[in-house]
């Protein structure tokens, strides 16, 4: 067998030394500069392609500081290139080059192709774990591209919206444009479909302010996953850290994919509206120590991974994925920073959502709130400028820290996700949990001196049932996923409302879609920032599959010829009366302390009430458990000012909540809390449209139906 380091040089390739810095391939105009960083390399060699696969090698020959270089005056913009890397192969050590594996570049801007998984994209034989296998892998390994960095951006700005004043739409980029009828065919399922008018006018009529992709970092499909005739359709699968996946470009241009996505990004910013990236820094498609060799495991395994201590074949595991990246290493470090201030000096991206946030903040085995990912994040002059959101877990000891993020960063909040599922589907659910998570979690969030814009509210996303399917099962359907259902979270905290699964009941239905309006009405109002996984305003369903992490197809795509009419002009209105009113967007916590302001002299910035009209005190929010309550939000409370120092007042509103099965009569509040009430929002009509809207006296009675929720709006606000 002819070994890689025999293989000779291409005569011809002219190589200057280049330099050290930035890493990656940088086109300047006149050739391109390499560079890649390996302690532990002898010898690197840049693997050139042309467009018949004929592969030229050329020594990089320089190195500092651990970073190989060459600058190459004639590669322009189009080349397809990877690496071999020469160095010990030693497992037991944590060493694991192999030249005969060609290596994507872990800063490469754009990679072309798709891995054909065989054996020699693994450093052992199939079957004996322990030995070494020195097959070429480069014909079934995709390859990176050397790209032109220019594009035209105009006058692009940030719509910078502050986060209380904005509603995130958590998509797919496959998944929300792919069945669109009005989506040219070429352009469904990628960037340039969610560019497409249609999308956006949809988006702008949500009321949506920020999307949130899922993972759009190049991805691997796994093996395990391609054998069974599935893929990874979720993404949470990278492999590079700076390449948008060609699988979501129209563009059949090697590279395209970088200018059609900034192409997206310009177009959502003239509608007003911020893109957030979902991102997976805590691990790699590499795989645990069975896994392929196509990146930083050949170029340097113990400086990229975190390798178990007394045993270096092993890699460390806080995200079930078989590897976690190594945080605590400056070069591991620097590789996450460079991503991240790449997406948004050059991609124009608005900030990210951090994919199980907790493993980079094991600084060494414990969570650490001061590890040196956030304290290099805290102090960047621009990753720390841009919307920073973490899934605050891992599947590692103590990973779930839900409240103990950094001052600067927002949360998607697990604990408003369950506790208003568990409301709603009727469950003795704590009162005061409940109040506290409607009021934006300050018993999570307000004695580190963060604000309520600190809780990502969420009552669905990708990971579980879509919105229809929580009223509509109480056990997952994952037969699809070829894991005889033992794939997913079994205990959803779902209802299906009386009959599992599509029923032809009207009634069942009804409260279903009552439901529905329900969590929507409930986190759009909420304090804090609402998060909407895409499509629940429309009525999709993933036939109770909640895991559809390797469902490519209809299960997972948005049906765009099944649109709930009534739902979607629901949650428009809903959020239409949040985008209008700055009372249910507080930028501090309530305090319960009497407001002092002409005209509200005496009264508080909230009060709680039983259903029958009297204020909650302590004995009620010790019997702990209840179904029914009422809040009163003082629209001349809201202690904030603008932008010119005006101070904020809004008009007052009562919120009527029944979870209970029966309707509840609910006392209004006495007249010092306001003389007339006009219900707004009525969750047990189709539209949210009141049957009755007429105006309700102060210590009148009005009846709230079963499982149903009511809004009242009190007279206009006092101008300051």
């Amino acid at each position: 067998m002819q070994m890689a380091d025999d293989r000779p040089q291409t005569a011809g390739t002219e190589v200057w030394r280049g330099k050290a810095y930035p890493l990656g391939a940088t086109y300047d105009g006149s050739g391109t500069n390499f560079a890649l960083f390996s302690e532990v390399a002898e010898r690197v060699e840049l693997c050139l392609f042309d467009a018949e696969g004929s592969e030229t090698r050329v020594p990089l020959p320089e190195v500092d500081g651990f970073v190989w270089h060459g600058f190459l005056p004639d590669v322009e913009p189009g080349q397809r290139y990877g690496y071999r890397v020469h160095g010990p192969y030693d497992p037991a050590a944590g060493h694991r080059c192999n030249p005969n594996k060609l290596l994507l570049d872990p800063y490469a801007k754009a990679i072309d192709g798709f891995f054909e998984w065989d054996q020699s994209l693994f450093s052992y034989n199939f079957g004996d774990p322990d030995s070494r296998n020195d097959d070429d892998s480069a014909a079934r390994m995709p390859k990176c591209v050397v790209i032109n960095p220019y594009f035209d951006w105009g006058v692009d700005r940030p719509p910078q919206h502050e986060y209380a004043d904005s509603v995130i739409y958590e998509t797919h980029v496959k998944g929300l444009t792919y069945q669109h009828p009005d989506i040219p065919e070429r352009l469904r399922g990628t960037y340039a479909g969610i560019a497409e008018p249609v999308i956006i006018d949809h988006l702008h009529n949500l009321g949506i302010t920020a999307i949130e992709l899922m993972p759009v970092h190049h991805f691997a499909n796994d093996s395990t996953l391609v054998d069974k005739g599935l893929s990874n359709y979720w993404g949470y699968n990278t492999i590079g850290f700076f390449a948008p996946d060609t699988k979501y470009s129209a563009s059949a241009t090697p590279g395209g994919q970088v200018q059609e996505f900034k192409t997206m990004v310009r177009a959502l910013h003239e509608a007003g509206i911020e893109v957030i990236l979902d991102v997976v820094y805590n691990h790699t498609a590499e795989g645990n120590h069975m896994g392929p060799t196509i990146c930083m495991r050949g170029i340097d395994n113990s400086a990229y991974y975190r390798l178990v201590d007394d045993d270096k074949r092993y890699y460390m595991d806080y995200t079930g994925t078989g590897n976690s990246l190594n945080v605590g290493h400056p070069h591991s470090l620097q590789l996450i920073m460079d991503s991240l201030r790449y997406w948004v000096t050059e991609m124009h991206v608005d900030g990210f959502r951090f994919d199980l946030a907790s493993t980079l903040a094991r600084e060494f085995y414990d969570v650490d709130r001061l590890s040196a990912f956030f304290e290099l994040v805290q102090q960047d002059p621009i990753v720390s400028q841009v919307k920073l959101i973490a899934e605050p877990w891992d599947v590692g000891p103590g990973g779930y820290q839900v409240g103990n993020f950094p001052p600067q960063w927002t949360e998607w909040n697990g604990k408003y996700r369950d506790t208003v599922r568990d409301f709603w589907r009727g469950e003795d659910a704590s009162l005061g949990e409940f109040a506290s998570r409607l009021t934006g979690s300050a018993d999570l969030y307000e004695s580190t001196a963060r604000r309520p814009v600190a809780s990502i509210n969420f009552v669905t996303a990708h990971d579980g049932f879509t919105l229809r399917d929580l009223v509509s099962y109480n056990e997952k359907h994952n037969e699809a996923n070829g894991e005889d259902n033992n794939d997913g979270e079994s205990h959803n905290r779902s209802w299906n409302c009386g009959a599992e699964g599509p029923t032809d009941d009207p009634a069942v239905n009804e409260l279903r879609a009552r439901q529905q309006r329900n969590f929507i009405a409930t986190l759009l109002l909420s304090q804090g920032v609402p998060m909407l996984c895409h499509g629940d305003e429309l009525g999709r369903t993933q036939g109770g599959n909640n895991n559809g992490f390797c469902q490519d197809n209809e299960i997972t795509w948005i049906d765009w010829e099944k649109v709930d009419a009534d739902l979607l002009e629901f949650a428009q209105a809903v959020s239409g009366l949040r985008a209008e009113h700055p009372i249910f967007r507080r930028r501090r916590f309530f305090s319960g302390r009497p407001v002092r302001h002409r005209g509200a002299e005496g009264l508080p910035d909230i009060s709680w009430f039983r259903p029958d009209g009297s204020e909650m005190n302590d004995e009620d929010w010790d019997a702990g458990f209840g179904k029914s309550i009422a809040v009163y939000l003082n629209g001349l409370g809201i202690s904030d000012r603008d932008q010119r120092g005006q101070r904020i007042t809004d008009d007052s509103f009562v919120l009527l909540f029944n979870a209970h099965h029966e309707a509840i009569e609910f006392t209004l509040p006495p007249e010092q809390f306001g003389q007339e009430w006009t219900p707004v929002i009525d969750s047990s009509t189709p539209g949210g449209v009141p049957s009755n809207a007429d105006t309700v006296s102060c210590g009148t009675s009005i009846k709230v139906e079963g499982r149903s929720l009511i809004v009242l709006i009190a007279g206009s606000a006092s101008d300051d």
